[in-house]
């Protein structure tokens, strides 16, 4: 969910420079049994930094196409990435209303069909309700369930759990000998 709710912004090489504060974000599937839902975060530039640098990260290391243009109050995108089995191809475009609101439409077809979906439609709809609330720190996700993260904690999570891990090996590779002293 998170990947869809900020793939678009987060893609950009220019990115859209949205209004910091609360944000509510609104998604809609075409998938059956899949009901909307709604988020709110408390955003600011340092988060759609971080957010921008992490969606860009990880669209280089899934997909073999990243395209994305912005002009103006709209930006398209075209993505070809490789998830679970499945080569996934994205067609987005996103709507700009200022730096206070959007619209994304996302189609994804889907080769061989992921949990049984050959194609679905998302659209995000997003839009700025003014300042952070009290004790909210930039960042703060709240999902729908009621359950908040903090988005800048989770990047920073993420990218010290990427430095800690241990070298990619191929099975049956020799490991270099260790060291003698």
């Amino acid at each position: 969910m998170l990947l869809a709710l900020f793939a678009l912004p987060a893609c950009a090489t220019d990115f859209p420079h949205l209004k910091p504060g609360l944000w509510e974000m609104q998604r809609s599937s075409d998938r059956p049994g899949e009901p909307p839902n709604r988020a709110t975060m408390c955003l600011d530039d340092s988060v759609q930094k971080e957010m921008f640098d992490m969606g860009a990260g990880a669209m280089q290391g899934m997909c073999s196409r990243h395209d994305f243009k912005f002009s103006g109050n709209r930006a398209t995108g075209d993505f070809v990435c490789t998830m679970g089995g499945s080569t996934m191809h994205s067609k987005s475009t996103m709507v700009l209303t200022g730096n206070t609101a959007y619209r994304t439409e996302i189609v994804t077809t889907y080769e061989p069909p992921m949990m049984g979906h050959a194609r679905t439609k998302t659209v995000i709809t997003a839009k700025h309700l003014g300042a952070c609330k009290p004790g909210q720190r930039p960042g703060d996700l709240v999902l729908p369930n009621g359950q908040t993260m903090n988005m800048h904690d989770v990047i920073t999570g993420a990218r010290n759990a990427q430095r800690a891990a241990p070298p990619n090996t191929q099975p049956g590779a020799r490991r270099p000998a260790p060291l003698q002293r």
